[in-house]
């Protein structure tokens, strides 16, 4: 194993690096926050697919595909479409309205008033988000190193924050670039066709398993249909997407960076749906679907090459954690802090302090608490759950009606949030946490109580949505400095 312990620490000393060089371009908030909002189409589409295609995607995705063959690629598949409709169809307006948050954009919105309420639901996904990410490092370490579960959390999490709070979105970019090549060089172009040939080819394949491992809709369409609602309609709301699409240098950049990104996204479902029934012919009896993966890549690979594969294991758990987790101090800095202290203006301007500074102390401090947390919790699939929950029932419907329905008022936006977010909380009480009827009730009550309240209160006011229309059109700005005045990365 000294070779593939060779790959993974000059790849782990190489992201630390990253973050090193990434320090030396956060000069201003917005360079800190948002990589100064210019990033080109080819960085674009790899920090995007890099983010949204983490542990879950990647050790999950293999192992639903062990457990119920090709249609296990549905909640990889659902996480691709929803980052396409996100690109193609709301990324620009998006990335015109030159905010940090999607606090930010709801203030705008509806004049101001749920801001501190929609943050604080944002920030539970965000540090969900990171905490799941976070446990996933104990399986990998676990098959380098046979390494105790919290010291591995420990290290991987150490890493992840150590390089975020350097440079923030320019290391995290940076590092999410090299993230991506190497998932799609250990993933794609090597794993996926090992495993294949290891199981015997595809015809080997499908004399081994039951017919149902190639039914497309095999597992089941509740399933499928929860997926999408979960995933897929959280792709369009979520801090950690949207800070993403904060970074595009161009409206283009957004609308077809993401475009390419969600592509890549659904082939990589396949490929994991198709490495894990390769993992089923040869291992029929593992004890978890989700040790697929660690089995496949230690007993099958070469010296070498495994240790590419198990680096691209952790890029995927690497990039999604530090995306959560400047996500998660954005919200906690911009959204909650900065307006329970009074110190953030109705023009955004938070004053002379250094900003930098204190994004990267909350950076420091959200990652210590993303560290704790996920030691202390051991379901990650549970903690996923209770995550986009929040999210999909709390937040979709005031996002989603801001941007579609100009009836839409902030209080029908605070009730939405409110009703939605206790709905999914109290029903996941009643009938469990992996149960669907939380999400499904608590977006319908979310989404009749926005309606209801919305009509029966008065219009937003004229001066506020003609700001709104006024950001959305591409005309807000913000101070530039010096990196932002340079040309657009490429």
């Amino acid at each position: 194993m000294a070779v593939d312990y060779t790959v993974i620490v000059v790849y782990l000393a190489g992201m630390l690096a990253m973050g090193w060089w990434g320090m030396r371009r956060a000069k201003s908030k917005s360079d800190f926050l948002v990589a100064g909002r210019r990033l080109g189409p080819t960085m674009y589409s790899g920090t995007m697919a890099a983010i949204v295609l983490g542990g879950a995607s990647t050790i999950g995705g293999v192992g639903l595909g062990y457990q119920y063959g090709l249609s296990g690629a549905w909640m990889v598949f659902t996480i691709g479409l929803g980052l396409l409709a996100l690109s193609l169809f709301f990324s620009a307006r998006i990335a015109r309205l030159k905010v940090y948050t999607v606090s930010e954009m709801l203030d705008l919105r509806y004049g101001g008033r749920a801001g501190v309420i929609s943050g604080l639901v944002m920030w539970a996904y965000t540090l969900m988000l990171a905490v799941t990410s976070t446990i996933a490092y104990a399986t990998i370490f676990d098959v380098l190193f046979d390494m105790n579960r919290t010291v591995a959390i420990i290290l991987g999490g150490s890493i992840v924050v150590a390089y975020s709070t350097l440079g923030g979105m320019w290391s995290i970019t940076l590092t999410d670039m090299v993230q991506f090549v190497v998932k799609t060089v250990g993933v794609l172009l090597l794993l996926l066709p090992i495993a294949v040939v290891k199981a015997g080819g595809f015809s080997e394949m499908k004399a081994s398993l039951p017919t149902g491992y190639f039914d497309p809709l095999g597992i089941g369409g509740e399933t499928i249909f929860t997926y999408v609602l979960i995933y897929t309609f959280g792709m369009l709301i979520g801090q950690d997407i949207w800070q993403r699409v904060f970074t595009a240098g161009s409206d283009r950049t957004a609308k077809w960076g993401g475009t390419v990104a969600g592509t890549y996204c659904l082939v990589y479902a396949l490929a994991g749906a198709v490495i894990g029934t390769a993992a089923k012919v040869l291992y029929p009896k593992l004890a978890s679907p989700d040790d697929a993966f660690a089995t496949i890549v230690k007993d099958e690979l070469p010296v070498g090459v495994r240790g590419l594969v198990l680096a691209a294991a952790l890029a995927a758990v690497m990039s999604t954690s530090s995306g959560a987790l400047i996500a998660c101090a954005t919200v906690a800095n911009n959204d909650i802090w900065s307006r329970l202290r009074g110190v953030v203006r109705r023009d955004g301007d938070t004053g002379e302090h250094d900003e930098v500074r204190g994004n990267r102390a909350f950076i420091l401090v959200m990652g210590l608490a993303v560290i704790g947390t996920a030691i202390a919790i051991d379901n990650v699939v549970e903690a996923l759950t209770v995550a986009y929950n929040l999210l999909v029932g709390g937040l979709l419907v005031p996002i989603l009606g801001g941007l579609l329905w100009k009836r839409g008022t902030a209080q029908g936006a605070l009730a939405a949030v409110a009703v939605g977010g206790l709905a999914v909380v109290g029903l996941m009480a009643t009938y469990g946490i992996l149960a669907n009827e939380p999400v499904y009730y608590g977006l319908l009550s979310s989404l009749a109580v926005y309606v209801i309240v919305s009509l029966l209160t008065p219009a937003t006011d004229a001066a506020v949505l003609a700001a709104w229309r006024e950001r959305l059109a591409g005309c807000g700005s913000e101070p530039a400095s010096a990196f932002e005045k340079e040309s657009v990365t490429r």
